[in-house]
């Protein structure tokens, strides 16, 4: 599906929580990224932990979902996990199209390491990602979805 890679690219990935438009919920953040009939559309709440949802809908209908929550370890200041959510996007724009859920098995960069594990394809899937910092687990996400029937 190249346009859910494209659309993950275009928003957090790249823009963070400057890609967000007016959201549907209140109290919520809210993604969007449009290419002829595909609607891409990620709402979450929270920052140092969070839930969300992101769709994908074709001609108004939606057809792909991923819901995920996760975030920093409890005793992060709101610096270090501003610091850790810079990395996490830089990891999140190298996904590519044999796991487009979140980002590459692996990113490296400096003290920072990515790590995503998952199983099943598009139509069914279930994941992991984790971010180490100098070789401690400092952010973890869940995450699970697929074709909506």
């Amino acid at each position: 599906m190249d346009f859910l890679i494209k659309a993950k690219r275009a928003t957090y990935a790249s823009r963070g929580d400057d890609a967000s438009v007016t959201p549907l919920l209140e109290g919520s953040r809210q993604l969007e990224f449009r290419e002829g009939h595909f609607l891409y559309r990620d709402i979450y709440f929270g920052m140092r932990f969070f839930a969300g949802q992101e769709v994908v809908y074709y001609k108004g209908n939606p057809i792909w979902s991923m819901c995920y929550s996760g975030g920093v370890e409890k005793d992060s200041d709101i610096e270090f996990a501003r610091k850790v959510y810079a990395f996490l996007r830089k990891a999140m724009r190298n996904v590519d199209a044999e796991n487009p859920f979140r980002g590459p098995e692996e990113y490296i960069e400096g003290d920072y390491v990515y790590r995503d594990s998952n199983e099943g394809g598009l139509d069914r899937f279930k994941g992991k990602e984790t971010i180490s910092f100098a070789g401690k687990v400092v952010y973890s996400l869940n995450y699970c979805g697929g074709f909506v029937r």
